[in-house]
């Protein structure tokens, strides 16, 4: 499986949407609270070319986005192999 990273917050609904479907997926994930680690987020913000919204995701060391994003890998059959 691949490595995923998710950046979120603990009362995100798009964060806890992203984390279900990769939960759905079998996909494990290392996620970072920047709600509780505010110094991460100027990492997000870095690495997810200048966004500040949660959740962003990662795979692979690639930005994929947020659950938007996700969710339309999902929808057009891509997520599967991204995830492999």
């Amino acid at each position: 499986m691949a490595q995923i990273e998710i950046y979120t917050t603990s009362t995100c609904r798009y964060c806890h949407a992203a984390k279900r479907l990769l939960t759905q997926k079998g996909a494990s994930f290392a996620e970072t609270d920047v709600g509780r680690n505010p110094d991460k987020k100027t990492e997000m913000i870095q690495r997810a070319n200048g966004r500040r919204t949660v959740p962003q995701i990662f795979i692979k060391g690639e930005h994929v986005g947020g659950y938007d994003d996700l969710s339309a890998l999902e929808r057009a059959g891509k997520l599967d192999n991204l995830l492999a």
